[in-house]
């Protein structure tokens, strides 16, 4: 599939000002996608549990203008944010071929979040998410009136633009992303809802608690991240690894085997931060304290036999993932022995959740 589709014919409403608000969730890849191409084309396929309570709010005001160039304010959190602007303006370059209306508007984003802002979170793909889904209600105004699985394809394919992992929040429960021959429909240029018919009752109720090990902004962007996989000694094993580790997922996920699942999503967190340590010039995200964390874990395994487990993000903080039957023993174990290691002793309980809402 190209993205031709995606190019709307004349549209044959008019409008001349309205707003939209729309919260859509983060996500934690299970199996990570590191390394792209241009633009915004996955090395290697993915999949990810959205989730719930980790969101972004966003509402996009609109009214038409005379300029013949684009046009936007972004505020955060209540207040003018200039340095979200020329990321706004980057994307809205590479998706005005597929939103020919987006110069013919004066645009207000005002956008918040209901996690810490550069807390390790995936911010950028629920802020990116959330921005195409109001895009795409505008369109849908224009007289644009799309099937309900158009529109959100579209919109994965909107927000993929913005940031890759924002087209994993466009649908709940688990969420894939990248061409992969196991996996049906799948593909580059948006994520696919993963069939929750392959999915066994443990995993669609998994819980997800985040432990704020730093709170700073991280010393190497993702996108650099991204880049040094080009030209990276141990790349091209890296691509083959995560194929591969696909395919046991999508088994795991329709067995129902945790202790599959704890080794190949661990696994994976710790690739992923092998990856950095080992690119050029090589870098660590992981604090003391993230360490400190996952011995722990592997501790209280051992001794309780816990199908608990941990991921990580390209950062320092740590998502616990276990299942919803275990869910008071890990908050007590996180009370007792985690919190002192996150930073202010904060963390935040989420889960997997269903998707991306309308607000108005």
């Amino acid at each position: 599939m190209n993205d031709q589709i995606f190019i709307p014919k004349p549209y044959p409403s008019k409008i001349d000002s309205g707003s939209f608000t729309w919260s859509s969730p983060s996500n934690i890849a299970l199996v990570k996608y590191w390394g792209k191409t241009n633009v915004q084309i996955p090395k290697n396929p993915s999949i990810s549990f959205t989730l719930n309570q980790c969101a972004t709010t966003t509402k996009l005001s609109f009214s038409k203008q005379s300029l013949t160039d684009f046009s936007v304010e972004v505020f955060f959190e209540g207040e003018l944010n200039q340095t979200f602007k020329p990321k706004i303006i980057t994307f809205f370059q590479r998706v005005e071929k597929y939103l020919p209306f987006l110069k013919d508007y004066r645009f207000k984003i005002e956008t918040t979040n209901s996690f810490p802002h550069s807390s390790g979170i995936a911010s950028s793909a629920s802020g990116m998410s959330a921005l195409a889904l109001c895009l795409m209600s505008v369109e849908q105004a224009l007289g644009k009136h799309h099937s309900h699985a158009f529109f959100y394809k579209k919109a994965a394919f909107l927000a993929r633009l913005g940031s890759g992992s924002a087209c994993r929040s466009l649908y709940g429960g688990l969420v894939s992303w990248g061409a992969h021959p196991h996996l049906k429909n799948s593909s580059d240029l948006f994520g696919t809802p993963y069939q929750e018919t392959e999915v066994h009752d443990v995993f669609k109720s998994y819980h997800d608690t985040i432990l704020l090990v730093d709170k700073g902004e991280k010393q190497v962007s993702s996108t650099l991240g991204h880049n040094l996989m080009n030209g990276h000694p141990y790349a091209q094993y890296r691509f083959e690894q995560a194929n591969d580790n696909i395919s046991k997922l999508m088994s795991i996920l329709k067995s129902g085997d945790t202790k599959a699942f704890i080794n190949l999503v661990e696994s994976e967190a710790l690739t992923l931060h092998a990856m950095m340590m080992t690119s050029d010039p090589y870098f660590i995200l992981m604090k003391p304290n993230t360490l400190k964390i996952i011995n722990k874990i592997w501790q209280h395994r051992k001794e309780t036999k816990s199908n608990l487990c941990f991921t990580l993000d390209a950062g320092a903080n740590v998502h616990l993932l276990y299942p919803d039957v275990e869910h008071r023993d890990v908050h007590s174990f996180i009370e007792t022995q985690l919190k002192q290691h996150c930073q202010n002793g904060q963390f935040i309980h989420d889960r997997v959740g269903k998707g991306p809402i309308l607000l108005s």
